[in-house]
């Protein structure tokens, strides 16, 4: 049996169960790795592509069920991150390109994954303290330009302010 401190740091995957929306991916769950805090929380490590109100970062609790996966229950401290998805326009001026979404986001230093070859979206964190105002403006400039399409998975009071 492994104590508290035995368990701190061990990587784990953390699940979480949502409603899928129309015209989205028809997945209800999400795992993303984390880093065991405790026996119930542990650190989010990758940025989510489907579950909304969660940032790279965030600490979460979770309970473990009979088969060993570990589910998310609550968000206990939030980092500050920001959760971003920009999906480029397939006929627009990137094409299909998550390459060119990422160089257009480059001034910003953002730590991105990209979903999939089949559906180029890319996941961004932007972490507290970033220039939020110059992302949002430069966001919804690419949107005005079909560039892509984005939206905020999860916002902090700073995020909503700049």
């Amino acid at each position: 049996m492994m104590d508290a401190m035995e368990s701190t740091g061990e990587k784990i995957k953390v699940w979480f169960r949502f409603v899928p929306r129309e015209g989205w991916f028809p997945q209800d769950t999400e795992g993303l790795w984390a880093t065991k805090l405790s026996n119930d929380t542990a650190t989010v490590k990758n940025v989510p592509f489907l579950q909304d109100g969660v940032a790279e970062g965030d600490v979460v609790r979770f309970r473990t069920d009979s088969d060993g996966l570990h589910w998310a229950v609550e968000r206990v401290s939030p980092s500050g991150n920001c959760t971003l998805r920009v999906l480029p326009v397939p006929d627009g001026p990137l094409g299909r390109s998550p390459q060119a979404v990422h160089q257009r986001l480059s001034p910003f230093r953002l730590g991105g994954e990209v979903f999939s070859e089949d559906f180029p979206m890319v996941a961004f964190t932007a972490p507290a303290g970033a220039d939020f105002a110059g992302i949002k403006a430069l966001l919804a400039q690419g949107e005005e330009e079909g560039w892509w399409h984005y939206e905020v998975g999860s916002a902090t009071d700073e995020w909503r302010s700049a």
